[in-house]
Formats: C-alpha cells, sequence, structure tokens
C-alpha cells in the first residue's frame, strides 16, 4: 500500500513571519524548520529562499481567485 502525504492548506490563523499578515505561502528548509510568509514578503525574498527550500508550498493563487469573486 502507497500512501502519498498532501500537505496541508494554509489557513487564515497562519501568519507570515515577517509582518503578521495572513500567510500564503510556506516554505519547508532542507536544514529542518519551516517560514511562513504573506504574498509580498514571498516575493521579496523568493530568491534567496529557492535554492534553500525542500518545499514550497505557493497558495498564493487564492488571492487572485479571491479578488475575482
Amino acid at each position: 500500500m502507497t500512501t502519498t502525504l498532501s500537505a496541508p492548506e494554509l489557513s487564515t490563523t497562519d501568519r507570515c513571519d515577517r509582518c503578521n499578515a495572513q500567510a500564503y505561502v510556506r516554505v519547508v528548509l532542507s536544514r529542518g524548520g519551516d517560514l511562513q510568509f504573506c504574498a509580498h514578503h514571498w516575493s521579496r525574498h523568493e530568491d534567496a529562499l529557492r535554492p534553500q527550500a525542500q518545499d514550497v508550498i505557493d497558495e498564493t493563487h487564492r488571492l487572485v481567485n479571491a479578488a475575482a469573486e
């Protein structure tokens, strides 16, 4: 039996580590630990963090969908 784990969706209680706004991106670091960012801070730090990331859960598409409604 094969089990596939999916990353948990970010919720409204997940907060940006830089400004405490709602987080839409979680970066799981290859050396351990994770960081959470709002869309603004993710765009500012993405280039530096991508090489260090084991996984990136990016839910910024939810901002576009919410704005269209």
